[in-house]
């Protein structure tokens, strides 16, 4: 059964949709912060979700359009080959999918600590960093659920 902490008040869980509102724009920023990562242009599709899910939040897009750029960036995923951008596209996927079920919120910043640790570089540094953008509202409901979602990532342990 899902956590009823993520699902929308409308069809009879607890998220609102403000708080929804904040794991996309926090899981958006996450999957963003990866960018820094990327030597080459950013790929078109990667930046068009991370706008529609901003978009999203503003009433500007839909979820269809959510979830159609959540399977493109899925599908860009599938066609690379180097580990660090197939975790950022795959980053950016949940991210926007987060307008579809706000459980996909920590794909995006989990796939993000994974292209950090594909870098070679620190992913507590990077989780911290991630920890300290998420809105005090939704704060210590996202870190509980967090760790049980890391543990389920074999690839973040050591």
């Amino acid at each position: 059964m899902r956590n009823p902490n993520f699902i929308a008040q409308h069809r009879g869980g607890t998220l609102t949709k403000e708080h929804h509102f904040q794991m996309m724009l926090w899981s958006c920023l996450c999957a963003e912060h990866s960018f820094t990562l990327i030597s080459d242009k950013i790929d078109f599709r990667l930046i068009n979700a991370l706008t529609i899910g901003r978009n999203w939040t503003q009433g500007l897009s839909s979820v269809g359009d959510a979830r159609k750029a959540s399977v493109e960036c899925h599908s860009l995923a599938r066609e690379l080959s180097n580990p660090i951008e197939i975790a950022i596209a795959r980053a950016c996927g949940h991210a926007v999918a987060t307008a579809h079920m706000a459980d996909h919120l920590l794909g995006g910043a989990i796939y993000s600590l994974k292209a950090f640790k594909f870098a070679g570089q620190s992913i507590e540094i990077e989780r911290e960093w991630q920890n300290d953008q998420l809105p005090l509202e939704i704060s210590e409901f996202i870190l509980s659920t967090r760790t049980q979602k890391e543990q389920a990532f074999k690839s973040l342990r050591d």
